[in-house]
């Protein structure tokens, strides 16, 4: 049988085994087959996507305590005063609780900031500064609701003794007086967190100029170039006895260094554009992390981190806040005065500043700022606040002691 065309009816274009019919069918089978494993793969990619950031989210501990406590202090705490420019503060717990810190003593029951850093982050996120504040620093602390709900009475003591009387509410309490700084954020990070998260990038190099024995840090380490892994690098950074000088402030700035290269490790290894490198660098630094309630998740901290990837390295600045040893006692820090408030007002207001290793400069930019000060007042412009002396030109920003993570540790 034929049809109209004459062909063979069952072999005709369309029809035949052979035919361009058969390969249409086959296209079409093939594409609902390909769109349907599509389909399944972006279901499981999903999925697997959604499990990952609830697992990191759910790594993050909200610290619901702290928010309450501030909330009732409100009408005290500091305005912000630049839309958008951020303060977060930064607080290493010396707790022994839990299995991965116990080794390091006995869990007492209660807990110091062994590190506080104040890290101001600028409105336009070209830049970032880290400043430390010493645990022996004499501060005035407020009252504070403690673990078991009682409340404490104002003292005038060491600033790492907020964090052990009322935990973070009472350390950002403390630092919001003493600075007048708002603090947007927090975050809490114990020894187990800090050392994943050195090994999370494959360890940080540091350089040595003489070889390390400290059997109170339990570290062994040769002279010159040293990779450490986590252990390696908490004992390093708490180190106290045998490296430096031994005093608080030589392990601060050994601690900003340590940062520094950590910050130089993320950015060269290329981790925040690399989703395999970037995950256990997430898990870690998510795992032992207790923030507050707008960071806990891993959409807020993305929120935060997000436009800090474009900063320059040498726009990320550490630098420790003008102390001296305090009048009363040598073991303990006052503040230095009125170079501290001068740091205080301009992260109040998102001005620059510069650091410095050379205390040279430090020294000349004081003593330059107060010839300008002196020539300012002697030849005041009534509406002019340039700080420039009348020339209508901002004052260069002033200097403190301190690095920046593009200096490399080594050199």
């Amino acid at each position: 049988m034929r049809d109209t065309a004459g062909n063979p009816l069952g072999t005709g274009a369309g029809s035949s085994a052979t035919g361009e019919g058969l390969v249409r069918r086959r296209r079409r089978r093939w594409a609902r087959g390909t769109a349907l494993a599509a389909a399944g793969l972006l279901v499981v990619a999903s999925g697997a996507g959604w499990a990952v950031y609830a697992k990191l989210s759910a790594n993050i501990t909200a610290d619901e305590a702290a928010a309450a406590e501030l909330a009732r202090y409100e009408r005290e705490r500091p305005t912000a005063l630049v839309r958008d420019a951020q303060n977060i503060l930064l607080i290493g717990s010396d707790t022994r609780a839990g299995d991965g810190n116990r080794k390091y003593g006995k869990d007492l029951g209660s807990e110091r900031s062994d590190t506080a850093i104040l890290l101001h982050l600028a409105a336009d996120r070209r830049s970032a500064t880290a400043v430390s504040l010493p645990r022996d620093l004499m501060v005035d602390i407020p009252d504070c609701r403690q673990a078991d709900g009682r409340r404490s009475d104002p003292v005038f003591a060491m600033f790492n003794h907020a964090f052990q009387v009322g935990g973070s509410a009472c350390t950002i309490r403390t630092v919001e007086k003493l600075t007048d700084i708002r603090v947007d954020h927090h975050m809490v990070v114990d020894f187990s967190g800090f050392k994943e998260m050195v090994d999370a990038v494959d360890g940080v190099e540091i350089c040595l100029k003489e070889p390390v024995d400290d059997k109170a840090a339990k570290l062994k380490l040769p002279a010159g170039k040293v990779t450490l892994d986590g252990e390696q690098a908490l004992g390093y950074v708490r180190a106290r006895k045998s490296l430096g000088n031994g005093s608080d402030t030589e392990r601060m700035e050994r601690q900003q260094r340590f940062l520094g290269a950590l910050v130089n490790k993320v950015q060269s290894n290329d981790v925040l554009l690399n989703p395999v490198k970037l995950y256990p660098v997430l898990d870690a630094a998510t795992s032992s992390l207790t923030t507050d309630p707008e960071l806990a998740s891993l959409g807020g901290l993305y929120q935060l981190v997000r436009g800090l990837r474009d900063i320059p390295t040498e726009h990320v600045q550490f630098l420790t806040v003008p102390r001296e040893s305090y009048v009363y006692d040598a073991n303990r820090d006052q503040l230095v005065e009125p170079e501290a408030e001068k740091l205080f007002a301009r992260l109040r207001a998102d001005q620059p500043v510069a650091v410095t290793r050379d205390t040279r400069d430090v020294r000349e930019d004081q003593q330059t700022a107060e010839s300008r000060g002196t020539q300012e007042n002697s030849q005041e412009v009534p509406g002019n606040d340039t700080g420039g002396g009348g020339t209508g030109e901002p004052s260069p920003a002033p200097t403190f002691s301190g690095n920046t993570a593009a200096e490399h540790t080594c050199e």
